[in-house]
C-alpha cells in the first residue's frame, strides 16, 4: 500500500511561486505514473499534471501550461510542482496520486497541501 505525503503549500501573493513535494513510501515509486490533482472549495478534484514512470513525458492542463511544471526524483521517491506566476485562482488543496493518463488510479490520496494566493 503506497503511502503520499504532500507538502510545500503555503501563503503567497499573486506572480509568486511555490514548489510542492510529495514523498512516497510503501511500493516500487518508479513503477508508477505520478499526476498532482487540485480541489477548491466548493469544486472538483481536477487534474493539473502528470508525468510517466521514467520522467521523459509530462502533460499539463491548459490552466497551468506554461506555467507549472512536474518533475521526480526517482532515487528519492518524489514527485514535485514547481509552480509561478500564481494566480488567486490556483488556490486549492493540491493532491498528488498514482495515474494512468489523467486519472487517478489505485486510490492513493495524501492529507494534501494547501495553496492560497492573495491578489
Amino acid at each position: 500500500q503506497m503511502q503520499l505525503v504532500e507538502s510545500g503549500g503555503g501563503l503567497v501573493q499573486s506572480g509568486g511561486s511555490l514548489r510542492l513535494s510529495c514523498a512516497a513510501s510503501g511500493g516500487t515509486f518508479s513503477n508508477y505514473h505520478m499526476g498532482w490533482f487540485r480541489q477548491a472549495p466548493g469544486k472538483e478534484r481536477e487534474f493539473v499534471a502528470r508525468i510517466i514512470r521514467g520522467g521523459v513525458y509530462t502533460s499539463y492542463a491548459d490552466f497551468v501550461k506554461g506555467r507549472f511544471t512536474i518533475s521526480r526524483d526517482n532515487t528519492k521517491n518524489t514527485v514535485y510542482l514547481q509552480m509561478n506566476s500564481l494566480k488567486p485562482e490556483d488556490t486549492a488543496v493540491y493532491y498528488c496520486t498514482t495515474v494512468i493518463g489523467d486519472t487517478p488510479v489505485g486510490n492513493y490520496w495524501g492529507q494534501g497541501t494547501q495553496v492560497t494566493v492573495s491578489s
